[in-house]
């Protein structure tokens, strides 16, 4: 009996100390100017925009003389590189020995009650955006933070300065010719661009060099719409707070999007009929919303973003109104659809036990539940959701993960 009882405290100890590691609903992320940043770079960011922590980052000397190096190597690039690209991009990226070195110096200066373990318990743990290390002790995430932000930088450098293939070519591919005089040239003025950030960190050489190369790329698809909380999805998140949620089976309907592979057309057959495949599912009361979800992907750099072609048409054709429909418009395959409605649905404060519905032509509905979750855990490290019961041949099931909230290092247009 004494060892029954001391097991059930260790479940419910243990139940306790997870729930404390667990994302918040409630949390509101902090953000830049540059949604690009804070979408990418979240533990960055929070070094730049919490006065606490950028003071005491700043005031380092071991982290100024970092910054220091750092800034001589750059100025002796611009003065040297010429036209070599690769030369640009090594003195701005973070190096091993960087790596190595600003972590050792995060784990010194790391204490449970000072502003860095302020920042990983108010901010690191709710955000969720490093969730699959929430497990670790408080100093491992934040350094498992800082590499994957250092990594996720070196990787947006790798692929729109030096040219390397990104997961997707086809559709993410650089935009220049690595050997073109004139990108040298664009590069170049990248570099000492780097350097005139008024704070002087020593993380923000190399984070100014890798988001104004996506800029000069015109890469700002994660930064589309935002903040959508305040735009696109006001009405909607307005309603949210109004909803009796017994009242529906599902909290969402989401649609996947069809990108079209022609220039000019903004709508393709496919995301029309998932429109109304939706529509109909909305009109008989399934759930008081749909998502529609795709970005600006097909064909190569297309100014059409697939979610807000399908809100126009579902409110302009189908006559939903617009404060039932959300807008996710920042999905760049199937993986990501899902992943990205269910980050939406935590952070909307949506019911987390309730499942939603995925409505779809019949070829992608059974995509998604017997061949998606597998491809995600490859591409994603991780399942964002679990399927539930499949109710046709176009609809099925799925439930919300938390681990959805995690930022995706080598995906900088849609993290």
């Amino acid at each position: 009996m004494k060892s029954f009882y001391l097991f059930l405290v260790f479940c419910l100890l243990h139940q306790c100390l997870t729930a404390q590691n667990l994302p918040s609903q409630s949390y509101q992320q902090i953000q830049s100017r540059n949604a690009v940043q804070y979408k990418n770079y979240y533990l960055l960011t929070l070094f730049g925009q919490l006065p606490e922590i950028r003071q005491m980052l700043r005031s380092d000397t071991v982290l100024n003389g970092i910054y220091q190096l750092k800034a001589a190597r750059v100025n002796e690039a611009i003065k040297t590189c010429k036209t070599d690209i690769n030369c640009f991009a090594k003195a701005l990226k973070f190096t091993d020995d960087e790596i190595s070195g600003i972590e050792n110096r995060l784990a010194t200066l790391y204490k449970k009650d000072n502003p860095l373990g302020k920042l990983i318990k108010n901010h690191l743990i709710p955000s969720g955006c490093y969730v699959l290390y929430a497990q670790e002790t408080p100093e491992n995430l934040l350094l498992k933070a800082w590499e994957q932000d250092a990594k996720a930088i070196n990787y947006a450098i790798g692929v729109y300065v030096e040219g390397n293939k990104p997961n997707y070519p086809k559709i993410d591919s650089i935009s220049f010719k690595v050997k073109d005089a004139a990108f040298a040239e664009l590069t170049a003025a990248n570099a000492w661009l780097a350097l005139q950030s008024n704070h002087k960190m020593f993380f923000e050489p190399a984070m100014q060099f890798a988001l104004e190369a996506l800029e000069l790329n015109d890469r700002s698809e994660a930064a589309d719409y935002e903040p959508m909380s305040k735009g696109v999805n006001l009405s909607a998140i307005q309603q949210i707070k109004k909803v009796d949620w017994k009242k529906y089976p599902y909290s969402v309907i989401l649609v996947p999007g069809a990108g079209p592979e022609e220039k000019y057309v903004a709508l393709s057959p496919g995301g029309m009929i998932r429109c109304r495949l939706a529509a109909l599912q909305y009109k008989k009361g399934m759930a008081p919303f749909i998502v529609v979800s795709g970005g600006r992907v097909h064909p190569y750099k297309t100014k059409f973003s697939e979610a807000y072609e399908m809100k126009k048409f579902l409110t302009e054709v189908l006559q939903v109104p617009e404060s039932a429909i959300i807008m996710e418009p920042h999905a760049r395959h199937t993986t990501t659809n899902l992943r990205n409605c269910a980050r939406l649905m935590f952070r909307y404060g949506m019911p987390v036990d309730k499942p939603g519905l995925v409505c779809t032509v019949k070829s992608q509905s059974y995509y998604v539940t017997n061949v998606l979750p597998e491809r995600c855990k490859k591409e994603l490290g991780y399942y964002p959701y679990r399927n539930g019961k499949r109710l046709s041949d176009t609809e099925s099931e799925f439930y919300l993960d938390t681990t959805s909230l995690q930022i995706d290092f080598d995906e900088p247009l849609d993290p």
